[in-house]
């Protein structure tokens, strides 16, 4: 089921077009990653999912209702992270949720339940500081709590790793792959390695167009290079491996630097066993023997340049 549909979607201002027919859409619970340089119009099109801007040209459907900006009833499927959420910093956790949960019109004991739920999914069981005090991951993991609160069919998060250190990055991951199997999420990023972590599919926008779309490994298969990296315990190994390597007929190239030998191989599987063979024969130890997968930020580079 395509929890999340966007046809043909066109968005200008001033005559200035930011999105030029955009179309992609987001199946049910999986972690979708839309990427993009910033300024490329993630936001903007995140907004026009949620009502809150009118496209210029398009359809946007959120579980098979027409979104309509201004009516914001498909918002009922929805659970929303901004990149900087605001709250009212005097509340503790419970509280804050206790009022969104009253302002949606959730009965007390559902409140009750599902914030005790949430807060200890996001590690701020037990917290009862203010928010005022809270570190800016401590917001990011409420704001998560909050979009989640009346249990949405979709999770829209814009950015919410940004300014955060590794560790808050990795609390925030790790959260978001917790909920996929209860939400589809839309997880909007231009930290390309936070993608690769997490998500399931991908939509790389640029310049306002999508310019890479799909299966996050399908999209590595294809552009996937038959290339080794092997690093030996001895460097003083490396010339008697290259005249070795050099004669096996599927490797195409042998580059040895110090402890490091890269190839250029065809035949991938075949080519490995008669590699393996090379360094039993001649005795020679390796520390690491790596073949080599296209990065998203090296596709990314690719695609945008």
């Amino acid at each position: 089921m395509e929890v999340l549909k966007v046809n043909n979607l066109f968005k200008s201002f001033k005559g200035l077009n930011v999105i030029e027919d955009l179309s992609f859409s987001v199946k049910e619970n999986s972690i979708f990653g839309f990427i993009g340089k910033n300024g490329a119009g993630k936001t903007t099109t995140m907004k026009m999912i949620l009502g809150f801007l009118e496209a210029t040209k398009g359809e946007i459907y959120v579980c098979g209702e027409k979104v309509v900006y201004g009516n914001t009833s498909t918002n009922k499927y929805i659970g929303y992270l901004p990149d900087v959420p605001e709250y009212y910093g005097y509340m503790t956790p419970k509280e804050y949720l206790k009022l969104c949960g009253e302002v949606t019109g959730m009965r007390k004991k559902d409140i009750k339940v599902k914030s005790e739920e949430l807060l200890t999914l996001v590690g701020l069981e037990g917290v009862n500081r203010k928010i005022s005090g809270f570190s800016r991951g401590m917001k990011q993991r409420l704001g998560i709590a909050q979009a989640l609160l009346n249990e949405p069919k979709l999770l829209i998060c814009d950015e919410p790793t940004s300014a955060l250190d590794p560790i808050g990055r990795k609390e925030i991951l790790d959260i978001l792959y917790k909920v996929k199997n209860k939400t589809t999420i839309i997880f909007s990023t231009h930290i390309l390695s936070d993608v690769e972590k997490i998500c399931d599919t991908v939509g790389l926008l640029n310049d306002g167009k999508i310019v890479m779309y799909g299966n996050l490994q399908e999209i590595k298969s294809k552009f996937k290079t038959d290339s080794i990296v092997i690093e030996l315990q001895d460097k003083d190994k490396g010339l008697i491996l290259e005249e070795k390597l050099k004669s096996i007929k599927d490797i195409t190239e042998v580059v040895v630097e110090g402890k490091e030998v890269k190839l250029q191989v065809k035949n991938m599987e075949e080519v490995s066993k008669d590699i393996i063979k090379v360094f039993a024969e001649n005795n020679i130890s390796i520390r690491k023997y790596e073949i080599l997968e296209p990065s998203l930020e090296k596709l990314f580079l690719e695609v945008v340049k």
